[in-house]
């Protein structure tokens, strides 16, 4: 049992590992960079940006550490960067096997598609699990470390809200890659896809007309700035997000099950 998922976490070691160190150095620099601005110089930031803009960043509050974390990290690189990592990550891990003629071998051992699917997905666990415990920990750290207080609470609460969303992101590059026949299409869909939804949740939210479509993206249930700063957060939000992610896995695994290899 879950050979697979172990033969794949094996492979994703070292990407990992280079993934984490590089958002380390990212957060290290961006905590350094708030140590070095002048009070007034956050206001005069955000004063000078369209309130769309605002929104979309989650920079209303760059003035304290909480604020300036959740827009230059969480909000950006957590719910856009990360997002589109996992989507991309996940959409090779079957459409990368059928193109390359691996399937029919994988296929050929005693093992359903259903649970295949399940434990190539399961390997994307080891990055998710990595990133929060380590990143997270590094920031609270580094925060510390210039003289800034943060509560650990918000902090481990803000990463741990983050996993729902990160595994819907996934989730649609596995759909994509049960539809795909090659791995490079998929990919790009599933970066071209994250991208849009994060941009309906960011751009589309200032017209009233068009908010409803805020809905669509798995953005719209996961704002970290307010978690950083005063612990406020939706859980009727996480649960849409794991009903969603859960759909999602579901779905691919009765697409791959009707598929023809």
């Amino acid at each position: 049992m879950l050979e697979t998922t172990r033969y794949e976490i094996s492979r994703r070691v070292r990407g990992t590992t280079i993934l984490t160190v590089g958002v380390s150095l990212y957060v290290a620099f961006i905590v350094w960079y708030f140590s070095l601005l002048d009070p007034s110089a956050y206001e005069q930031i955000a004063e000078s940006l369209p309130p769309a803009m605002l929104d979309a960043f989650g920079m209303q509050s760059i003035g304290s550490i909480e604020g300036w974390l959740g827009g230059q990290i969480y909000t950006f690189l957590w719910l856009l960067g990360l997002g589109i990592y996992f989507a991309y990550a996940s959409a090779a891990v079957i459409a990368g096997d059928i193109e390359s003629d691996r399937m029919d071998l994988l296929l050929s051992f005693p093992v359903s598609r259903s649970q295949l699917l399940v434990e190539k997905f399961a390997a994307l666990l080891l990055p998710l699990i990595a990133l929060n415990v380590v990143v997270g920990g590094v920031t609270y750290g580094l925060v510390l470390a210039i003289g800034e207080t943060i509560d650990p609470m918000h902090l481990a609460l803000a990463h741990l809200l983050s996993i729902p969303y990160l595994l819907v992101c996934a989730a649609i590059g596995t759909v994509l890659s049960v539809l795909a026949d090659r791995s490079a299409v998929a990919e790009r869909a599933a970066i071209g896809l994250i991208f849009v939804l994060w941009l309906v949740e960011s751009a589309v939210g200032a017209a009233e007309d068009f908010a409803w479509i805020q809905n669509l993206s798995p953005t719209h249930y996961y704002a970290p700035t307010p978690v950083l700063i005063d612990g406020s957060y939706e859980l009727m939000d996480t649960g849409i997000l794991v009903a969603a992610f859960l759909g999602l896995l579901v779905a691919s695994q009765v697409l791959f099950q009707r598929r023809d290899i």
